[in-house]
Formats: structure tokens, sequence, C-alpha cells
């Protein structure tokens, strides 16, 4: 299992490096200059060619590309990713804080969305084409299709302003992750509870499931078992929803006024602040990769058999 281990991890390295390149190239797809948004941002009132190229000669934009390349390689595995173009400051102060208050929000969620997805995929499946069954499915549906935005906006409208509950934005206590975790649950779970209940149906009719009835096993019992191979089918679905909610708050946390990752990115693009788009576009790859990874270790583990494929 150490060697699959080794392995495994070892093939995220070059799919790492590429997004890194990638990730870095994103200054020279820009239609301005770094250099000129960086004398914008400092209010500067005439640019002319002369100040141009004075900063990125004390910027390090005259060097090479490659060489500028590496070098901030280098520095993110320090946790450097440059300093912003807007505020001046380190870009790991500003994405390190908004990173945490984003993780808080979505690991809430990812519990939220499982507990609910796994507890309504076993309802429906033993409740197969009954009208329990066909509910929650029709429900789940027409909220999963709802906008994310709107749906948001009526929350807040009800429950924020005619029944003065629960905060409109924030994450100053409890109760402020209610509305946030509502809407990312209400948005997800229907999604998964169906790939849920689809695992769970196609383990009733496996032979092991008929056997275990024939032998007089109790169906709290059979019930686990299919539960717990069901979860195999769907390990990699339910790894890949922390990094996919994870990139996936910036409307959430824009209507809430979380001050998370996607308050920070949005405010970014809009100043155009590269290094801290930079660096929020690596950290969310890096986490796709790893969480896939992490899938597949997992999915190793309870299925030993998958080992033979590397």
């Amino acid at each position: 299992m150490s060697g699959f281990i080794l392995k495994r991890t070892l093939l995220t390295v070059p799919l790492l490096i590429i997004i890194s390149f990638l990730t870095f190239a994103l200054n020279h797809l820009s239609p301005l200059d770094p250099a000129e948004v960086v004398l914008r941002s400092q209010g500067v009132p005439q640019i002319t060619e002369a100040l141009i190229t004075e900063t990125k000669t004390a910027l390090g934009m005259d060097r090479p590309f490659l060489i500028r390349y590496f070098d901030w390689l280098v520095s993110c595995f320090r946790l450097d990713f440059g300093v912003s173009y807007i505020t001046g400051t380190p870009v790991w102060s500003l994405l390190g804080p908004a990173f945490l208050n984003t993780l808080k929000l979505t690991m809430v969620s990812v519990v939220a969305i499982l507990a609910l997805s796994i507890g309504l995929g076993i309802l429906c499946a033993l409740n197969e084409g009954r009208m329990l069954d066909r509910s929650v499915r029709g429900v789940s549906f027409f909220l999963t299709s709802m906008p994310s935005a709107w749906l948001a906006a009526m929350m807040i409208w009800y429950f924020s302003v005619k029944l003065d509950w629960l905060p409109t934005s924030g994450m100053d206590s409890l109760a402020g992750y209610i509305l946030p975790v509502i809407i990312l649950t209400v948005s997800y779970a229907g999604i998964y509870f169906r790939i849920v209940r689809s695992s769970m149906l196609s383990q009733l009719h496996e032979d092991y499931t008929l056997y275990a009835r024939a032998c007089g096993l109790s169906e709290r019992r059979i019930t686990m078992r299919m539960l717990k191979n069901s979860i195999q089918v769907a390990i990699s679905v339910f790894c890949m929803a922390v990094p996919i909610i994870l990139g996936s708050t910036v409307v959430v946390e824009n209507i809430f006024a979380w001050p998370g990752l996607g308050t920070l990115t949005v405010n970014s693009i809009l100043g155009r602040d590269f290094p801290v788009i930079q660096a929020y576009v690596l950290v969310l790859a890096a986490s796709f990769v790893l969480f896939n990874t992490l899938s597949d270790l997992i999915n190793t583990a309870l299925n030993p058999r998958l080992r033979k494929e590397f």
C-alpha cells in the first residue's frame, strides 16, 4: 500500500507543475500591462513609458519569463505569492485569512450535504417508486434548479428582513452560518443524494443482498452492508465535493458579505490585482488535484483490487 501511495502521489507532481505554469502565464493574457496596473493603483496622475519601464525594473518584470516563473514557483513553496498590486501587502496575508473563512463555510456545508445526501439516498432507495421517493426527488429537482442568488435573496428577505431571525451578513456568530450553509446545501444535496440512491439501488439487486435475506439477516445489517458498498462507488464524488464547493462560494459569499475567497477574488478581478488572482487559481487548482488523489487513495484502501491498475 505504501508503494501505491508513493506512486500515486508522484503522479500529481507533473500536473501541479503544469497548473502552476498556466497560472503564472495569466499575467500575459491580460491586455493591460501589469506595470501600468500597479501605477494606476498607486494613483499616478500621468503614466508615461519611462514610469512603466522603471516600475517593470523595480518589480523584476523586465527579466526573462522562465526565470521569473521559476523564482515565483520556488517562492510559492514558502507560501510567498508576491505582493498585492492594490494594497502593497503580501498576498498570503490576504489569501490566508480569506481561505480559512471559506474553508469553515465549506466544511460545515459539506457535512450538511453528506448527511442529507446519505440519509435521503438510503430513504429513497428503500422506498423505490413509492410516494416518498417520488416526492423527495421532485422537491430536490425543483430546489436544485433554482438560481442560488435568487434563493439567497428570498431567504434574506423572509428570515432576516421580515422575521428578523437571522443576520443578513457576516460570520460574527453561529447564526451567520445558517443561511449560507442552507443555500450551498440546497444547491448540491439534490445532486449527491441521487448518486447515493442510484448506488443503493444497484446494491439491492446484487446476489449478496438476496443471499443475506435468505440467511435471515436483519434488514439493518443488510442496509449497512449495502451502504458501505454504495459509499465506495460514490467516494470519488464526495471527495471532490470539497474543492467544488470551495470554488463555488463566490455568489454566496458576495451576497452574505462573507470575508472569504469569493469576496477577495471578485475584488481582485475588478481591480486587476494579478498576484492575488494567480494565488487563488493556484490554490483552487491544487485542491482539486489533491482531493482527487485523496479519493483514489481512499478507494484503493477500501478495494485493494484497484492497486493492480497502477
